[in-house]
């Protein structure tokens, strides 16, 4: 089964997704922030890192280069309402990582999980 660890600091969207996610049959781990989420990744593997970018902590752009250091096979994608800033190179986001803009419908993110999981 694939393994999504889900980084959102808004607590209503990551219950909201997290529940999404399982009933589309992914094993799913959520943290609040950056730093927890990164302290899992160096726990445990994961097929993918589903990240806001804007959070306390650290954010999803820097959470996502540290990520893919430690294993450079991890799927990325962000969801935020701030998609030029993950496009953005300057900002350093991983190579491949995909971007969802809030707002998006559960079946566009189920789909692009999929597909980048697909992949992976």
């Amino acid at each position: 089964m694939m393994r999504i660890l889900l980084a959102e600091d808004d607590e209503d969207m990551r219950r909201f997704l997290h529940r999404a996610l399982e009933r589309a049959g992914y094993d799913v781990v959520s943290v609040e922030d950056g730093e927890l989420a990164y302290e899992r990744l160096r726990e445990e593997p994961f097929s993918l890192l589903l990240t806001d970018i804007v959070m306390p902590n650290m954010n999803g752009i820097e959470l996502a280069r540290r990520a893919t250091r430690l294993d450079p096979d991890l799927a990325v994608m962000f969801i935020t309402g701030f998609a030029a800033v993950a496009l953005d190179g300057e900002h350093g986001a991983p190579p491949g990582a995909k971007v969802l803009s809030k707002p998006f419908h559960l079946r566009e993110l189920v789909r692009e999980v999929g597909r980048l999981l697909e992949y992976a």
